[in-house]
């Protein structure tokens, strides 16, 4: 049916006649980025488009004309100024204002060389930092212009399979080891239905209409991006059009959206997105036990009061909602809906950044404001008329104020980063709970915690005359008034040095080496017991030592291929009392991590290569592949022996490309293969005991044999077509999107699940056992998104 579908509607698109050539003109300026000057007579041009091409006028205006609609980069050259290669552009009816920033040299004015490098890289972070462009985001199989699923493409990164979360795995680390920030402010997560204490969710909260590109690091991480572990995604937002209003509409499988871009004046440009999804008819389509219903918004203002003086403001939220399906039969819903609860969640951030430019500094205020509500609430098997039934009832909020002032200074080969934050942060947690330990029990507190945090850090970047070779030094300190250990700054130190060295004309050889600390989640700081005791107080700063080192060959402009090796220790990690297993190796799942005993004895190591290759021939292909092959191990003090951790895969292997072509069509495939994932066997003794069953519907694992078992391997295909139809005001475009072509399937364990029936009801509750059945947890099937896009 699908098949015959899909046929029909690009027979249809086939018939469409075919609308006229259209051109569009790029218009901009170029200034100094430290003058905030213009910059007459500087080349620009379309980069791998050689006749597209010009030079600004005396007040740094340029335009180029005639440009077939596409995903361009632009390339600005100008004696007394670093050569230029910007982010991707979107080239169609509604292009902004393009204003480009040079950054002045004064020892380049011998000459200009121009070294063509279509990858773009940042001397301060030369290994394990990836740049996500427009032309990706956009375009990639599988990922549905989600960030979170995108990233997916790139070396060390992990995925569920057959999953229907964004669990962001970087390296063998959690979901809880990433931060994310959008235009230097930090957004405490990125996804809807996210897991508190952690990361993952079913769906991002962010609109790709508004991002222009991301930088993704996997280590060697900035001082000025606290608390990762693993990961730091540093999303740039676009900024409005200054010379025209556009906006953009697109009805997709999941989602409708509305977003727009433009100007309230001369000085002040705006952002916006809305979205609301219909998830909920497409995961009851596809017969999934659980349905999220979700709205979303995002916007920016940024205002120039001078040229030396800017003010951006941005805002985002998300509200979620999500029923279970009791419509759906079947012993795999049936065991779904025994334990997944009803869930509420509110999220917003709203955060400003003011820069003054001064000569060569630049100095930046960054304030941010998070709040996130989470609400869980179960009953036994789903009958809320009874309150006996209650088994969960989570109602907890977090919320961080946070200010940041930083200085930069570009003084000729040297680069100078200094600054210093602060931030309050308070949790409140309400919670009943029933729990199960060797008998049935209940937890029901409420917390309430005051957090007071600082950091200072500073970094030097020095590049070589002949840009041959640059090293980076860097050093931050973190601390908090939770307890006297996490206020001992010196404890906290998180130095790091990266390198990189250009031997030959196309090699490279790059490195580094850091620490870095993490604050434990708030969800574990302000956990508390039926008698009101904070009793995780002993807890530390989580720490990971990182170590690279990398080999890069760049044969030609369009083509790089690396190879990359990491280290990663982790000491002072939370360890359950409760499971006598990391908190790290939890958090993939709906619900809350971290609100239980914990002690900071765990620790842990991944290690391993990763080769990557990218390769892109301007307005044809874009393809990026790599492979990883690493070890996750844990282990639950410095006397254990290291055992496989929950994220220990083994290898991971992607192969996408996208190809353009003619008449506006483009069609990718993207190929994905990650090996199983250790899982532990259940305890089917204590799982079929009455009321450790009522307490959680789910069968209890055996941790004596924590991960002592693999899944099998698996792989899928993804595919994605679009189809763009350009005209001299708007452009529509349409694309479908098919995640598991091949229609995979993932082999899970038989399950114990509760027949209902007990098999000795005279004999006390304490001993009395449910009556145990096996499922099959067979999943996989054909994931179609079909959307449309107006802009106008």
């Amino acid at each position: 049916m699908l098949g015959r579908f899909l046929f029909l509607l690009f027979f249809a698109i086939s018939l469409f006649p075919l609308q006229s050539a259209e051109t569009y003109t790029v218009k901009g300026r170029i200034i100094g980025k430290l003058s905030r000057k213009p910059i007459p007579y500087a080349g620009v041009s379309l980069f791998g488009y050689p006749g597209k091409a010009t030079s600004s006028d005396s007040l740094g205006l340029f335009s180029i004309r005639l440009v077939p609609p596409g995903v361009y980069r632009l390339s600005a050259s100008c004696i007394g100024y670093k050569n230029l290669l910007t982010e991707e552009y979107i080239v169609s009816a509604k292009l902004p204002f393009i204003e480009l920033e040079m950054e002045e040299d004064e020892t380049q004015l011998e000459g200009i060389t121009v070294q063509a490098i279509f990858f773009r890289r940042l001397k301060a972070n030369p290994v394990s930092l990836q740049i996500i462009g427009l032309g990706e985001i956009e375009k990639s199989p599988g990922g549905n212009r989600d960030i979170s699923r995108i990233v997916r493409s790139y070396p060390g990164v992990s995925f569920s399979p057959i999953g229907y979360r964004n669990d962001l795995i970087v390296r063998g680390g959690s979901p809880s080891e990433n931060r994310f920030y959008m235009d230097g402010i930090e957004i405490p997560n990125i996804n809807h239905f996210a897991t508190q204490g952690a990361s993952g969710g079913p769906v991002s909260i962010l609109n790709a209409d508004l991002i222009r590109e991301v930088q993704f690091y996997t280590g060697a991480f900035p001082v000025n991006k606290a608390g990762a572990l693993s990961s730091v995604m540093d999303i740039r937002l676009r900024d409005g059009d200054v010379a025209d209003n556009s906006f953009k509409a697109t009805l997709g499988a999941s989602e409708v959206s509305f977003s727009g871009s433009g100007h309230f004046s001369d000085k002040t440009t705006y952002l916006f997105s809305v979205r609301q999804s219909y998830l909920q008819l497409l995961f009851k389509l596809l017969g999934l036990p659980f349905l999220p219903n979700y709205v979303d918004g995002q916007f920016k203002i940024k205002t120039k009061f001078t040229p030396n003086d800017e003010l951006v403001v941005l805002g985002l939220t998300g509200i979620d909602n999500m029923k279970l399906n009791m419509g759906i039969d079947g012993e795999e819903a049936e065991y779904y809906l025994s334990y997944l609860p009803r869930i509420k969640q509110q999220t917003f951030t709203i955060g400003a950044a003011y820069s003054h430019y001064m000569g060569k500094h630049v100095l930046s205020l960054i304030v941010g404001y998070n709040y996130l509500r989470n609400q869980n609430l179960k009953y036994k098997g789903n009958d809320d008329s009874e309150p006996e039934n209650l088994t969960l009832d989570l109602n907890s909020t977090e919320q961080k104020f946070s200010i940041r002032v930083e200085n930069r200074t570009y003084a000729d080969r040297w680069t100078f980063t200094e600054g210093a934050e602060t931030y309050y942060a308070h949790y409140h947690n309400r919670v009943f709970q029933l729990l199960y330990g060797d008998e049935q029990m209940f937890s029901e507190y409420v917390s309430g915690l005051g957090l007071i945090g600082w950091g200072v850090y500073g970094s030097a970047l020095y590049k070589s005359k002949d840009n041959r070779w640059s090293a980076t030094l860097g050093l931050r300190v973190d601390a908090c008034n939770y307890s006297s250990s996490m206020s001992r700054f010196w404890e906290n130190l998180s130095p790091n040095v990266s390198a990189s060295y250009r031997f030959l004309p196309d090699w490279s050889i790059n490195a580094a080496v850091g620490i870095y600390h993490q604050l434990p989640p708030y969800t574990a700081l302000g956990f508390k017991t039926n008698e009101g005791n904070f009793v995780n107080k002993a807890l530390k700063y989580m720490r990971v030592s990182n170590a690279n080192l990398g080999l890069e060959w760049s044969r030609s402009e369009q083509l790089v291929i690396a190879l990359e090796g990491f280290y990663k220790y982790y000491n002072h990690m939370p360890l359950s009392l409760a499971d006598n297993i990391p908190l790290s190796c939890k958090g993939n799942d709906y619900g809350v991590v971290g609100n239980e005993r914990l002690v900071s004895s765990a620790q842990g190591r991944a290690y391993g290569a990763e080769l990557s290759v990218r390769w892109q021939i301007s307005g044809k292909l874009s393809s990026v592949s790599s492979f990883t092959i690493y070890r996750s191990e844990c282990r639950n003090d410095n006397k254990s022996v290291y055992i496989a951790s929950a994220w220990d895969n083994r290898f991971i292997a992607n192969v996408s490309a996208t190809y353009d072509l003619p008449h506006q069509w483009s069609i990718g495939a993207k190929l994905s293969a990650i090996g199983g994932s250790p899982y532990t066997p259940y305890d089917v003794e204590k799982s079929s005991l009455v009321q450790a069953w009522n307490v959680q519907g789910r069968p209890y694992y055996d941790y004596s044999r924590y991960n002592s078992e693999r899944l099998d391997a698996f792989a899928q295909l993804d595919v994605r077509v679009d189809k763009n139809f350009y005209f001299k005001n708007w452009s529509f475009g349409l694309y479908i999107d098919l995640q598991n072509v091949t229609m995979s399937k993932l082999r899970q364990p038989d399950v114990p699940v509760s027949t209902g029936i007990i098999e000795n009801p005279y004999d006390p509750i304490e001993q009395q056992k449910y009556k145990m059945k096996y499922i099959k947890l067979d999943s996989g099937t054909l994931v179609p998104s079909i959307g449309v896009t107006v802009q106008f």
